[in-house]
C-alpha cells in the first residue's frame, strides 16, 4: 500500500474524487463530536460497510452525505470494494485484515483533518 500522502495526492488529481468537500455542517459536526469520535465514527463504518467478505449491497453501501466519513469515503476511494481494489489494490471477496482497516481508517482521517483545518483557516 502507497503512503497515505502519495495516494491523497493522487486522488486529488480525479474530477470526482476530488469533488468531495467538507462543508459547514460537517465542520459543526466535527467540532461538537471531535477528531477522536469520527475516527471513531469510520472504523464502525469501515468493520460494518466495508470489512468483510461478502457485502449484499457493494457500491451502494456508502451515502454521499450525512456524515463527514461518508464523504471522506468518496473522496479517497474507500467507499466500496471495487474502489478499494482499483484504487488501493486491496484484494476483494476476503475479509479485510486489520492492518487494512487501520490503513483505510488513517486514510479517511488524513483526508478529514485536512479538511478541516484548511477550513478553519
Amino acid at each position: 500500500m502507497d503512503s497515505v500522502n502519495k495516494v491523497l495526492d493522487k486522488l486529488s488529481k480525479s474530477k470526482f474524487r476530488s469533488s468531495f468537500k467538507l462543508k459547514q455542517e460537517d465542520i459543526e459536526y466535527i467540532d461538537k463530536k471531535g477528531l477522536k469520535k469520527i475516527e471513531e465514527h469510520a472504523l464502525e463504518f469501515i468493520n460494518n460497510r466495508l470489512a468483510p467478505k461478502y457485502i449484499a449491497n457493494d457500491g451502494k453501501q456508502t451515502p454521499m452525505k450525512g456524515h463527514p466519513v461518508f464523504k471522506a469515503q468518496h473522496a479517497t476511494a474507500t467507499c466500496c470494494r471495487n474502489c478499494l481494489f482499483k484504487w488501493h489494490y486491496i484484494t476483494q471477496n476476503k475479509d479485510l485484515t486489520d492492518e487494512e482497516i487501520k490503513y483505510i481508517v488513517r486514510l479517511i482521517m488524513t483526508w478529514i483533518a485536512r479538511e478541516y483545518y484548511d477550513f478553519k483557516r
